[in-house]
């Protein structure tokens, strides 16, 4: 895939970034550039490689699954915008 300046213009027009004529042949070098190495990793074999996460080995925090009583709902509710009858009241939003 090859970027032309009509492009160039376009991304930075669609990023909001003010690009003077003098740019646009450098920036057309350097999208093309970009391209041409996802292009590259895209010849990779990574049949055998499994996927991960982060680069380095890292363990979840994982806190104890207790079942409690949630809380005092008078308390929890005191947040709320509108209650009735210790619920969450929320405006009808389906017909």
């Amino acid at each position: 895939m090859s970027v032309d300046a009509a492009t160039v213009r376009r991304i930075a027009h669609l990023a909001r970034i003010a690009v003077a004529d003098e740019e646009v042949e450098h920036l057309q070098a350097e999208l093309n550039a970009i391209l041409a190495f996802v292009e590259q990793l895209s010849e990779v074999d990574v049949s055998g490689v499994e996927p991960m996460t982060s680069v380095t080995p890292m363990a979840m925090k994982k806190r104890p699954d207790v079942v409690t009583e949630g809380g005092d709902p008078a308390i929890i509710l005191q947040n709320a915008p509108a209650a009735e009858d210790q619920f969450f009241l929320v405006p009808k939003v389906v017909e």
